[in-house]
């Protein structure tokens, strides 16, 4: 399965409120593991950028002042996502101003039955913890160091490796058995095709049923051979 993990940096907080978007990347997943296929754009906001917001990711007016428009980048963009399913960190925040691009622009909003949100993920899998990017990508052993400041590009993937684990880890794409595909309708109601791999089944024989029984006859009151108490 084809997904695509992005993230955006900002003039602020408000595309309704004037803020524009900087910065986007896109990391390719393909059953879960990532391709090595990006996508990344600067894009000039055509509005000053907030020292608060500078503070953050680090993109001035100046390195900004000759990069393409939104509008200039949006057919990349839109190709390299296609109709796979978009992941975000507090996605709510990145979808507010891709959409807002795109209306923008005149065009058709991403549908936000594509949305797959890591922040509610993450909330689940690990109530009461620290759920930002840095705190999870220190939970599961993901290296850091590259990360000084915000860059859509660099979250994007650290991001692609913290949504592996919070949906099962790296061993998930492992083969160990034959797949049997099924089709489950995503929240939009669009067909998306998923791998459900039926239950490994270990039955002991009668041989070695025998030997066990022989071996715990050895043993003086074995735990794992009593008798349930009530």
């Amino acid at each position: 399965m084809r997904e695509i993990v992005f993230d955006t940096e900002t003039t602020g907080l408000s595309f309704s409120g004037g803020d524009r978007l900087v910065e986007i990347g896109c990391v390719e997943l393909v059953n879960r593991v990532m391709t090595g296929r990006n996508f990344h754009a600067y894009i000039n906001p055509q509005r000053p950028m907030p020292i608060e917001a500078f503070n953050v990711h680090g993109l001035s007016d100046v390195f900004l002042s000759d990069k393409p428009l939104f509008e200039d980048v949006v057919e990349g963009m839109l190709e390299f996502i296609g109709d796979s399913p978009m992941i975000a960190h507090n996605a709510n925040f990145d979808f507010g101003f891709i959409n807002g691009e795109l209306k923008r622009s005149g065009r058709p909003i991403v549908d936000l039955g594509r949305m797959v949100d890591t922040l509610a993920i993450a909330r689940v899998k690990h109530p009461g913890a620290k759920h930002t990017l840095d705190a999870l990508c220190t939970r599961y052993g993901i290296d850091l160091t590259q990360r000084t400041l915000h860059g859509a590009l660099i979250d994007a993937s650290l991001l692609a490796q913290v949504y592996v684990e919070l949906t099962g880890g790296r061993q998930i794409t492992l083969g160990l058995a034959v797949d049997a595909p099924v089709m489950r309708e995503t929240a939009a109601e669009a067909p998306t095709r998923v791998h459900v791999r039926p239950a490994r089944q270990f039955a002991a024989s009668a041989a070695e049923l025998e030997r066990h029984a022989a071996f715990l006859s050895k043993m003086e009151e074995p735990l794992w051979g009593a008798a349930p108490t009530n």
